[in-house]
């Protein structure tokens, strides 16, 4: 079977841990790439040690303040020649060796610009039990595509419901992303060129088929950062407020919490303890997150921004484990 050309993307830094099983998984797809690329952003754990021993890995080098989740991206995809570009992140790793075969078959037409997978979440013990991967339905493929003009007449809900776009798993014709690049920001660099997207008409595919795993452990103060980041980038994207939400308190989630935490995750009851005071850590943190992003936006626009700015000006990095 005769596929077109893919190059892979991958910004890293400091990814040791997983980026020896992320190429490895690449390079036994169905689908053989033409080229991976590897953007680093100034590792010091072996990341670059680890990469040197793949002759189908090219390494570009940049300082790491000059990281951008959006610009450095573009640095990959003018250096790549594949007709095709899939990003993704160095702790990512491929659940099946039909990941990339999958992302093409969302180019269902010349019109698809790009298509957009999903990351899920290992059975390791050192991933939150309540995050594991458990699929209820069969996987979709999903065309979305709306009229030059339809895209800012959606309320901010429908929008979110079509954006949920994830360089974390997204691939994208070449062409496309040199007709239109990555914006320069600080976060949420997918989200925004799938809003500019839509609204210049073009049509993109979501396909859960193709899937990668790929997990962070998230403690109570990146969990904080990356909700004020999120709800702020989601705000400014597609106009979405959020409602204001509380932890879960009722024995029903209670007991569903301790379902997946103990009996469903063949932990020890040490472990599961473990994970269940993560969990309320993490939620408390999402509670907060909500919290003090609808303060600062009913102090006003200007307000907003200048939290944002001080709290995330510099993404959240979350924490490296093992």
């Amino acid at each position: 079977m005769t596929f077109p050309t893919v190059s892979v993307i991958i910004p890293v830094r400091n990814e040791a841990k997983r980026i020896r099983q992320c190429i490895e998984g690449i390079l036994k797809q169905t689908v053989p790439v033409q080229e991976i690329i590897v953007i680093d952003s100034g590792s010091t754990d072996g990341t670059l040690e680890i990469l040197a021993e793949f002759p189908e890995v090219d390494v570009v080098e940049i300082d790491g303040s000059t990281f951008n989740h959006g610009l450095t991206r573009n640095l990959g995809v003018e250096r790549a020649t594949g007709e095709f570009c899939q990003l993704t992140v160095g702790d990512a790793y491929a659940y099946n060796e039909f990941w990339l075969e999958e992302m093409l078959k969302g180019f269902l037409d010349e019109e698809v610009m790009a298509v957009c997978g999903q990351q899920v979440v290992d059975h390791l013990p050192e991933n939150n039990p309540m995050q594991w991967f458990r699929p209820s339905g069969p996987p979709t493929l999903r065309r979305v595509q709306h009229n030059q003009g339809a895209w800012d007449k959606l309320s901010p809900e429908e929008k979110r419901a079509d954006g949920g776009w994830d360089d974390v798993i997204a691939m994208y014709r070449r062409q496309a992303l040199l007709d239109q690049p990555f914006r320069a920001t600080s976060y949420s660099e997918d989200k925004i060129w799938l809003d500019e997207a839509m609204r210049n008409g073009h049509a993109v595919s979501y396909n859960t088929a193709a899937r990668v795993y790929h997990y962070h452990y998230e403690d109570a103060d990146f969990m904080y950062r990356r909700t004020i980041t999120g709800l702020y980038f989601n705000y400014r994207t597609f106009g979405l407020i959020p409602k204001q939400w509380t932890v879960p308190k009722s024995w029903r989630s209670r007991a569903r919490r301790f379902k997946w935490t103990y009996l469903k995750s063949g932990l020890t009851l040490r472990e599961a303890s473990s994970w269940w005071t993560y969990q309320n850590d993490r939620f408390k943190a999402l509670e907060r997150g909500i919290h003090d992003f609808l303060l600062k936006k009913g102090q006003g626009e200007e307000s907003l921004d200048q939290f944002h700015s001080e709290l995330c000006g510099k993404p959240p990095i979350p924490a490296k484990r093992g």
